[in-house]
This record gives structure tokens, C-alpha cells and sequence, in this order.
């Protein structure tokens, strides 16, 4: 099997255990490792598309979702800065 089916392979199987881990409340929807294994999982099905046997609609749904992933982390790494701007040190609390 070439390469870059076994890279769609991992991706479906990284996309579908980051799904069973949420349901399993195993992992966070808004948490960086449910999403980056959504986007590697995108990444791996992109790669057997672009080169192997290309599908449009498909390409088209794991751009999306890599997008969406990336979305995600961006906006979870903001709201992590502006949580820890907003919280005071703890040696100024302890005064």
C-alpha cells in the first residue's frame, strides 16, 4: 500500500478516536489535543487525496475541518493569554 494511503488511514483513525475520546469525555471539544488531532487527522486524508485518487467534496470536507481545527487552537490560545493576563501573580494575592 503506498504512503499516502496509509497517511489517510492514520487520519480517519486520529479524526474518529479524537470523536470517541470526546464522547468518552475523555478529552475536551475546546481542549489543544482534541484539535490537533483533528488536524493532523485532516492533514493525513488531505495527503491520500492530493496523492492518490483526488476527490473534490472530499478534499473539500477536511479543508474545512482543518481549518476549523486551527480556528480552534487560535482561539483557545487567546483565551488562555487573556486568562492568565487577567489573573494576578500569586505571591500579590497572598498579601
Amino acid at each position: 500500500m503506498p504512503w499516502h494511503e496509509w497517511a489517510g488511514f492514520a487520519g480517519v483513525l486520529l479524526v474518529l478516536l479524537a470523536f470517541l475520546l470526546l464522547q468518552a469525555h475523555k478529552l475536551r471539544g475546546n481542549g489543544l489535543v482534541y484539535q490537533l488531532m483533528n488536524a493532523l487527522g485532516a492533514i493525513g486524508v488531505m495527503a491520500s487525496l492530493l496523492f492518490g485518487q483526488f476527490n473534490l467534496p472530499a478534499f473539500a470536507l477536511q479543508l474545512a475541518w482543518l481549518v476549523i481545527s486551527i480556528y480552534g487552537m487560535l482561539v483557545a490560545a487567546r483565551r488562555r493569554r487573556l486568562s492568565r493576563q487577567e489573573t494576578p501573580p500569586e505571591s500579590a494575592s497572598r498579601r
